[in-house]
């Protein structure tokens, strides 16, 4: 979930980065009248379509955000059962070859 949530984060901001320093406007003239249309990354777009690739940003930066900040936490819950379940398996170790060093004592 970390690795997506990563993932996620880096295309949102590629995204991002393209929109601030990828997009620019031009006009052209034809018959007489101006048109001008935005470009982002060399690709000719409408304005609308344009705000909708920053909203896709925007969530994306979120999205990935929010899923490395579950996945971390999940990873951290998990390392921390994991030493707790070691710890306790050795205690019960070190009891289990006291009780046997109790009941047989001529092993010695």
């Amino acid at each position: 979930m970390v690795i997506l949530g990563l993932v996620l984060l880096v295309v949102g901001a590629l995204l991002v980065l393209g929109g601030v320093l990828g997009t620019g406007t031009e006009s052209r003239t034809s018959d007489g009248g101006t048109d001008v249309y935005t470009t982002f990354i060399g690709i000719e777009m409408s304005a609308t379509t344009l705000f909708i690739i920053g909203v896709v940003a925007a969530v994306l930066v979120l999205v990935g955000l929010w899923m490395t900040k579950v996945g971390a936490r999940q990873g951290w819950r998990r390392r921390r059962e994991q030493k707790r379940l070691t710890d306790l398996s050795e205690k019960l170790d070190r009891v289990e070859a006291e009780r046997l060093a109790e009941n047989d004592p001529g092993e010695r």
